[in-house]
């Protein structure tokens, strides 16, 4: 490409001159050149004073990819596991911790809360995503005060990305069929638009294991959108609107008697804008009024209970932000987010939920080199749920000593209102009595990080070597209990002590221009205070080792693409003695090691890949306790550590 480039620039340098030497016999106007180079779309490292990645999609269509949930494939930090057996609700595990404590943003904005968490990693597709953006540790005070983990922002195919059609189409060995379709318009320069549609359609039934479940429930999602931008002058407009139906189906296979079914019916309507007015060009003058919501409606029947929500959300913010020089800057603004839940369990109507949480906050950037960043935050809410004003401060540094050294350290709080139910319904699925209050604290917590990235050449090339450290301290915190008592599932305030530790090293080369190689280790080291004592919280891998492998040959016409992984052990909830003496499961499960591997071919207009997952066809053994009793107290679905089945192919055909 460089080579390209200059070549380019030395034919109009040429023809330039000669121009010039003829112009007494003809004159030649060339009216525009253009130079165009194509921009890296794999992973790349954030350049400001929050540290993370920008993840593009090149990287994203290195596995699969069908939604959000299986584009962490490849990341050493993120890791998507399953919750339970029965209703298949996926989370993220960040810092050794839960995804709740992750801010999940769309675009910049909140993109789920409350019962919409345990599912957001399905409802975004994979075809639909530009690029994602993962930071660790308590992020931007701009987005709220949730953020405790870090933050994923996910960004969206743009209405003003180059107009034409695009669709992706894929099909696996367990009778899964997805389609995507999107389309680009441009209506006239100031407007453009895109839609995006999705279907997918689980057709199987399949139990691998033969304890007669669904390994995973059969899924049917239709989920439709339209994005819009319109831009003139200093004004610029973001504007959109979608729906989302879903239905699952799991529990016993219909062949058992009297099965134990797992139904679960979601509706979810969206809409979302963006109004910004540049005011001053020279010094990055901005206002801009931002603001999303959804109505979320979710009917599910798991076995004899019942449980149906309605949730209603709207946040807006507005926000100013201002360049007083090259090394100065801030950011301030208002923000109003309001959250309302509507629960009905077949034990009784929980009471309605309604908080209004107004905002302040203001962002400082001080700059006075490109070796030295501080950006320090600071917002104030006030929650009319608990009556109370609180504040939220952050701080973030980066120092480059040296163009091979980058250093960076953070600091900062974070608060969260848990929704002990919603968020957790799926423990409904478990034969044990869940019990909680009504409305728990606050969530509260301190999080830490230091971070080192090294630039180490290698001849022509450079190892890039991160190392990273994070500390996590809660003084509140929603805690699930398994331990105490072994016939229910508690969720109640912390009371006692609960942190993570976790430290990360990772290593990736450009080897050659074709081949890419990465390694990671990481360690997390985690305890809560269960009843009076401190352990070890359950069902969480000690540590995680990944390699990946990406090969381009011929050009990059083919791509091969390599993942190896190994999950480490953990601790399992406090086993409890049978009727005949032996204990209900093992009081530690074991490491595991799961392949993936995918072979693409690019053409033109399009390219087709095939590969398989779990390759090694590792499988949790026994992930339902008691299979076979589902109506009993002693039913347990929800302790789940590993793979729930086996290898999997799948093909696909991306086409532009």
């Amino acid at each position: 490409m460089k080579q390209m480039i200059l070549l380019c620039c030395c034919l109009a340098g040429v023809y330039t001159v000669t121009a010039q030497q003829e112009d007494s016999i003809r004159r030649t106007t060339i009216e525009e050149v253009q130079i165009q180079a194509k921009r890296a779309e794999g992973v790349s490292r954030m350049s400001g004073a929050v540290g993370g990645l920008n993840i593009g999609q090149d990287e994203l269509f290195r596995a699969a990819c069908c939604n959000l949930g299986e584009s962490f494939v490849t990341n050493p930090s993120v890791d998507v596991n399953y919750n339970d057996a029965a209703v298949g609700a996926r989370q993220i595990k960040l810092l050794g911790l839960s995804g709740e404590y992750v801010q999940m943003l769309g675009e910049g904005l909140p993109a789920s809360t409350g019962t919409t968490m345990p599912y957001t990693l399905g409802y975004v597709p994979g075809a639909w995503m530009k690029s994602l953006s993962v930071s660790k540790g308590a992020a931007s005070v701009k987005n709220g005060p949730q953020s405790i983990t870090g933050q994923i922002n996910v960004e969206y195919l743009k209405p003003e990305d180059e107009p034409g059609v695009s669709v992706n189409l894929y099909g696996d060995s367990r009778l899964k069929t997805e389609g995507n379709a999107m389309a680009t318009i441009h209506l006239n320069k100031h407007l453009n638009t895109v839609l995006l549609g999705h279907y997918e359609h689980d057709f199987g039934h399949h139990d691998d294991n033969g304890d007669l479940w669904h390994d995973s429930p059969a899924i049917r999602q239709l989920h439709l959108q339209n994005r819009w931008k319109y831009a003139k002058g200093r004004y610029i407009m973001h504007a959109g609107a979608g729906y989302l139906q879903e239905e699952r189906e799991g529990g016993q296979m219909l062949t058992v008697t009297n099965p134990f079914r797992v139904l679960l019916n979601a509706r979810r309507a969206e809409a979302y804008m963006k109004h910004a007015i540049l005011l001053n060009r020279n010094h990055n003058t901005n206002i801009a009024l931002l603001a999303n919501g959804f109505l979320y409606q979710l009917d599910g029947t798991f076995g004899p209970k019942l449980y149906n929500v309605d949730q209603r959300n709207i946040n807006s913010r507005l926000v100013l932000e201002h360049n007083f020089n090259d090394d100065h800057s801030i950011s301030t603004g208002l923000s109003l987010n309001v959250d309302c839940l509507d629960e009905t369990l077949t034990f009784g109507q929980r009471p309605l939920t309604t908080e209004y949480t107004p905002g302040a906050y203001a962002e400082y950037t001080y700059t006075p080199s490109y070796r030295l960043t501080m950006m320090g935050g600071l917002r104030v809410d006030y929650s009319s749920l608990y009556d109370r004003t609180y504040l939220t401060p952050r701080l973030h540094l980066k120092w480059v000593p040296d163009d091979h050294v980058t250093l960076r350290a953070a600091t900062g709080k974070g608060y969260r209102t848990p929704h002990a139910v919603a968020e957790h319904h799926y423990l409904l699925a478990s034969g044990r009595t869940l019990v909680t209050d009504n409305i728990l604290p606050q969530e509260e917590a301190w999080n830490s990080g230091l971070t080192a990235l090294f630039y180490i050449p290698v001849g022509e090339k450079n190892i890039q070597l991160n190392a990273e450290y994070w500390y996590t301290d809660f003084q509140h915190q929603a805690v699930v209990d398994y331990d105490s008592n072994p016939t229910r599932i508690t969720i109640s305030d912390l009371n006692g002590r609960s942190f993570s530790h976790t430290a990360q090293v990772d290593a990736s080369c450009d080897v050659t221009e074709e081949l890419n190689l990465l390694a990671a280790i990481r360690y997390n080291h985690v305890r809560c205070t269960y009843g009076s004592e401190l352990l070890e919280k359950p069902l969480q891998s000690r540590y995680k080792g990944l390699f990946t492998v990406s090969w381009k040959p011929m050009m990059s016409i083919w791509q091969v693409d390599l993942t190896l992984a190994i999950n480490g052990g953990g601790r399992m909830p406090k086993p409890y003695t049978l009727a005949d003496g032996t204990p209900s499961w093992d009081e530690e499960f074991p490491a595991y090691p799961q392949i993936n591997l995918q072979l693409t071919r690019e053409f033109r207009h399009f390219s087709v890949y095939i590969g398989g997952e779990n390759l090694t066809n590792y499988r949790q053994p026994n992930p339902i306790f008691n299979a076979g009793t589902p109506w009993n107290a002693d039913f347990e679905p929800t302790l789940i550590w590993g793979p729930v089945h086996g290898a999997m192919f799948y093909a696909g055909i991306r086409i532009n």
